[in-house]
Formats: C-alpha cells, structure tokens, sequence
C-alpha cells in the first residue's frame, strides 16, 4: 500500500446519504437534500413511548359536550396526526390536534378507551383529576 489511508473508511471517497452515489455524480437537487435532511432530523428528535408520559383528562365544553385530552406528548417527539388517527379509530369518534399546545383531543367520553389504546401502544398513563 502506498497511499497512507489506503483500506481504511478515510480511503474511500464520499457518498450522497440519498440517493446512494458518489458525490461529484450526486443527481439530488438542493430541495430534496433539505427535505431528507429535515425528515432524518424528525426522526432523531422522536422518543420512544416508553420515555413519554401522557396525561389523560375528560373536559367539560360549552353546550355540555365532553372532549378528552392527551396532554404530555409533544409534537416533536411524536407523530401526533397518526397518534390521533389511532385514537379515533379505537374510539370510534371525532378529534383534533393542537400541535402549539401539545393536545390530542377527541370527542366525547373516551378515556378508558383512550388510555388503553395508548398503554397498548407503550405509553405511560397517567390520569388527571
């Protein structure tokens, strides 16, 4: 061997992390290195379910309708629209996401199904009183 780096992962000449190829051949344009680059950094920043704690409460709206809550579950660390969809899906029933606020809700009385739904997908429960 002649060259001082030869064998090792120096030696060996930078590949583009999309679409596989060598640099200087690299054919991705800026947008999609941006948009590959902001999606690796969502999934760096999501937590396992089992680090989360999600705090489960029924509220009391205008008109006597009831809304239960999922608070504790950040819109960074999750996918909180497919969480909701899970949840709707379990409950039979309508909702919303309040991603600024860290909210899940759904429509109605729902939370023996809601914190089921979640201890089964490997969240910590917790009700609040």
């Amino acid at each position: 061997m002649t060259r001082l780096f030869a064998g090792t992962p120096f030696d060996i000449p930078p590949q583009c992390e999309d679409c596989g190829k060598l640099e200087s051949e690299c054919i991705c344009t800026t947008e999609e290195k941006a948009q590959a680059e902001a999606k690796r950094q969502r999934e760096a920043d999501r937590l396992p379910p089992e680090k989360q704690t999600a705090r489960i409460s029924v509220q009391k709206r205008k008109g006597g309708r009831k809304a239960t809550v999922v608070e504790g579950l950040t819109a960074k660390a999750n996918d909180l629209p497919e969480l909701l969809t899970k949840l709707q899906a379990a409950c039979g029933s309508g909702g919303t996401v309040k991603p600024k606020q860290d909210l899940v809700e759904i429509q109605g009385d729902h939370a023996d199904t809601v914190r089921g739904t979640l201890a089964g997908l490997g969240f910590k429960v917790k009700p609040v009183r």
